[in-house]
């Protein structure tokens, strides 16, 4: 599905989605496809589904969005942290 495609089906509700197809440009994520996987009347409800699916599944691409935005922007971050070692 397309963002607006989703924006009318979906109007003032909280969104999982799933990026089917996208690329990455100047440090932003384009998504030019998407499935709906729930969706929900606040955003706890989607964030504890969203952290259920990304802990069973991590490499799956899931993202939360607000329907009433008519656009979406993912920004690219890099991970700075810290990495530990395993003293072993």
């Amino acid at each position: 599905m397309k963002w607006q495609d989703v924006r009318n089906q979906y109007a003032d509700r909280w969104v999982l989605v799933e990026a089917l197809k996208a690329n990455s440009i100047d440090n932003k994520r384009v998504i030019q496809d998407m499935s709906v996987i729930s969706n929900h009347t606040n955003s706890t409800s989607a964030w504890k589904e969203y952290k259920s699916l990304h802990l069973s599944n991590p490499s799956r691409e899931l993202y939360i969005f607000y329907t009433s935005n008519e656009e979406i922007e993912v920004i690219e971050q890099r991970f700075m942290g810290v990495r530990r070692r395993s003293l072993q």
